[in-house]
């Protein structure tokens, strides 16, 4: 019969690897069934428990190493318990070692002056901590580390990005800096397309897709999974991108996320328009726009993503906009959609949620994008006047232009209106001069607003053919006559507004220094030894801390210590 033996080591730390490591070390030993060597949480109780290694009466604190043997009598347990040292001993001479390992991050700093990144993999409880001290040491961060709270997640970044710092993470998995790549990171070939990701596998999956394609990476930089997050608010993303269309040696951007938030994504796409690089963007998950939006490219897919920043750097980094797109300047106020057909609002909405926030319509694609009310618009608005909502006793708009007009009016009353965009539809049992009534009234709310309440832009979607009886091209001059800016797409019409409703923001807060981040990477690593050992495998500096729990774990003892270290320095 199988017997179970533990042992448990107060406030011993040990990294993640190390503890794989031991417990591989276990089950070769002789008479070893099954081994489990975890710090004694609940969760890796629950762990243990389901692979039936739980001891009986087993007294460990959460931050104690709990070290597990069964197997097949007492005399085989007590051995392999009695040879963990041993094993230990054996992992740390086989490991890379440098000849003096600090302590402390202060030490570390002092050792390799040089080091602007300290990578961070210890448990997340202490990860903050260590975090906190870097940036206060005016050092970058990687941030592997999980179970970091989203309070200090933001407190960290927006310290980070007052001092033109970056902190990439928590729970950042990849990245790659002037070559060097840390955490987990393939090998890639140097080159002029920069990444920004806020997926670890996306990353690693669109950059060894670039090299395979024959592209290099400049640099790729990791934000950790809920920089995208509202709360969040993507400051490392925005960061990354600032400094990437900063970059000389950057042609092309790729952006690629996990499903962002919203209001994020418009705020991202809005920054990425104004990096005047071509930027290719995959949010995974979230409706492209459209296929491009000026100098930008929306992939659906993550290899689509990579084969689109490598076939811009084949045009030489140019962006295939026209002349007009290029010098659209910004139009501020909100937009006002009128739509007539149903199906073209709603194209028009799935074009521009990811340009416009917030956007509302009584057609939405989510239901946070619902109009309260259909009779009155809010921010911008996309409404579909041929919605049955409107339509009891009454022609539909693409017979009868009265309601348009009235709403166009009602719109055009309000002072943060900035534009109004809306479809004329010809064709058989279509209005017969839909643009011959449509016309004087743009021309008399254009008059009437430049002299009252400044001034207001009509775009229209003309759809039809040169053989509808409206004769097509009567229609669009007509429009364009009036003041009207006339596109024959909805996908044109969206490139337009999204150029139009963007804008570039001044940065307001110090940028991160571009020269930091091309020169050869020296590294402070704290916590994961292999993070260390990948370092100088790849040419890099780095010094390795010899870092352990502060008061031993005991956090009510190393909150005192922090206190009285606070109160001598102030």
């Amino acid at each position: 019969m199988s017997v179970i033996k533990w042992n448990a080591r107060a406030g011993a730390y040990y990294d993640s690897v190390v503890l794989m490591q031991l417990q591989r070390g276990l089950l070769e030993l002789s008479g070893v069934l099954d081994a489990g060597v975890v710090m004694a949480t609940q969760a890796n109780r629950d762990l243990l428990a389901a692979n039936n290694l739980l001891p009986e009466n087993i007294s460990a604190n959460p931050d104690d190493l709990l070290i597990v043997v069964k197997a097949d009598d007492d005399a085989s347990a007590e051995s392999a318990i009695g040879q963990v040292d041993e094993l230990l001993t054996r992992r740390k001479s086989s490991s890379a070692q440098q000849e003096f390992r600090p302590r402390s991050l202060s030490a570390a700093v002092k050792q390799l002056p040089e080091a602007n990144w300290v990578l961070i993999s210890v448990p997340g409880r202490y990860a903050a901590g260590v975090a906190r001290e870097s940036l206060e040491l005016g050092k970058h961060v990687f941030l592997y580390s999980d179970n970091v709270s989203l309070d200090d997640e933001i407190s960290l970044k927006k310290s980070a990005r007052e001092k033109g710092l970056l902190v990439m993470g928590p729970d950042c998995g990849t990245a790659i800096i002037n070559g060097i790549g840390l955490g987990f990171a393939n090998h890639v070939r140097r080159g002029l397309i920069g990444v920004v990701g806020a997926s670890g596998t996306g990353t690693q999956a669109v950059t060894a897709q670039i090299h395979n394609l024959g592209g290099g990476i400049s640099h790729a930089i990791g934000t950790g999974g809920r920089d995208l997050k509202s709360d969040v608010g993507a400051i490392t993303a925005h960061q990354a991108l600032d400094v990437l269309a900063r970059d000389p040696d950057t042609k092309v951007i790729a952006l690629i996320s996990k499903p962002p938030s919203p209001d994020v994504a418009t705020q991202l796409i809005s920054a990425a328009q104004s990096t005047g690089k071509p930027v290719v963007v995959y949010f995974i998950g979230y409706p492209a726009p459209a296929r491009k939006i000026g100098n930008l490219w929306f992939a659906v897919s993550l290899s689509e993503a990579a084969e689109k920043a490598v076939e811009q750097l084949s045009h030489k980094g140019t962006m295939s906009v026209n002349s007009d797109q290029l010098s659209v300047s910004s139009r501020k106020g909100y937009l006002r959609g009128l739509f007539s057909g149903g199906t073209l609002a709603f194209e028009t909405m799935v074009g521009l949620q990811a340009s416009l926030s917030p956007i509302y319509s009584n057609a939405p694609i989510t239901n946070y994008q619902l109009l309260k009310d259909p009779l009155k618009s809010e921010a911008h608005s996309i409404v579909d006047l041929g919605d049955e909502f409107f339509m009891v006793g009454r022609l539909h708009p693409m017979i009868d232009n009265d309601l348009r007009i009235r709403r166009m009016k009602q719109e055009a009353a309000d002072a943060e209106v900035g534009m109004i965009l809306f479809d004329v539809v010809l064709g058989e049992g279509s209005h017969l001069d839909p643009a011959g009534e449509l016309a004087p009234v743009i021309k008399e709310i254009r008059e009437k607003r430049i002299g009252e309440l400044g001034e207001l832009e009509f775009v229209a979607i003309v759809i039809g053919t040169d053989e509808d009886p409206q004769n097509l091209q009567s229609q669009v001059s007509t429009l364009e006559e009036a003041g009207a800016k006339v596109f024959r797409t909805a996908t044109e019409a969206v490139e337009y507004v999204s150029l139009r409703f963007g804008s570039k923001k001044e940065n307001e807060f110090t940028p991160v220094n571009l020269e930091q981040l091309n020169q050869p990477l020296a590294g402070i690593n704290v916590g994961l030894e292999s993070f260390y050992e990948s370092l100088i495998a790849q040419g890099a500096q780095a010094v390795h801390v010899e870092w352990k729990p502060p008061a031993g774990g005991n956090e009510r003892l190393a909150s005192l210590l922090a206190k009285m270290k606070s109160k001598k320095e102030n």
